[in-house]
């Protein structure tokens, strides 16, 4: 009985900890979504061909999607090699 008891006192403390815990998760997963990032790259792309950036745009967009690609890559393998 006492361990249910200072599980419903501890609830109001743990939750807003979990809760917060879980939108950086979802953070995570969306800034290191590496179909996003490769999708994001193909719509630069056709935005160039379609005269919609300059070329000079194109490269700099490019280069933080790259960016963010490698980090990505290197989130993933990070996070698959913890315990």
């Amino acid at each position: 009985m006492l361990g249910l008891v200072t599980r419903l006192v501890a609830l109001p403390v743990t939750a807003p900890w979990w809760l917060l815990q879980r939108i950086v998760e979802a953070a995570e997963e969306d800034l290191y979504d590496e179909g996003r990032i490769t999708a994001e790259l193909r719509a630069l792309a056709a935005d160039l061909e379609a005269g919609r950036i300059t070329e000079q745009e194109h490269a700099a967009a490019e280069e933080i999607l790259l960016d963010r690609l490698l980090e990505a890559r290197a989130y993933r393998t990070a996070t698959q090699e913890s315990p």
